[in-house]
């Protein structure tokens, strides 16, 4: 396996490794322009490749916003799991994370316990009173002021 900087023709090899893992809600708007703007603007999206013809075995990206690094669409193909390639991508992660000198944050379902397990063996510690709140379709200022 090989890791590499993502590519804007990766992307629907990299929609297929998302779906496979069950990461992927086309309501989270995770568009190849998306994944672009945020790499444009400080973030970077790391690719763990098979280099026996080079299918995308597992995705991890990052979007910088000026004071931390948000690690999500951590993604290992299941058949590939428990072969050490998660750590060794996460590591590949972090390294990012250090040379920006910015604290990692990072959200994953509590029935994920093997990636739990990655994540807590490499020093990450939960939060446990805090809840992750997400708004997917924001309303323009206009339609708040219809809705008072």
């Amino acid at each position: 396996m090989i890791i590499r900087e993502y590519r804007p023709e990766d992307y629907l090899e990299v929609l297929k490794v998302w779906e496979a893992t069950g990461i992927f809600d086309k309501e989270r708007r995770d568009t190849a322009e998306s994944i672009a703007s945020c790499i444009a603007r400080g973030g970077r999206f790391l690719i763990l490749e098979d280099p026996d013809g080079g299918t995308i075995r597992g995705t991890s990206w990052m979007t910088y916003d000026g004071r931390r690094i948000h690690l999500h669409h951590f993604a290992i193909i299941e058949e590939i799991q428990g072969e050490g390639w998660g750590r060794i991508l996460a590591a590949e992660s972090l390294k990012f994370a250090s040379l920006k000198g910015c604290p990692v944050r990072l959200e994953v379902h509590r029935e994920n316990h093997r990636a739990i397990r990655l994540y807590t063996s490499l020093g990450f510690r939960e939060f446990e009173d805090y809840g992750v709140y997400m708004l997917f379709n924001p309303p323009l200022p206009n339609e708040q002021e219809n809705e008072t």
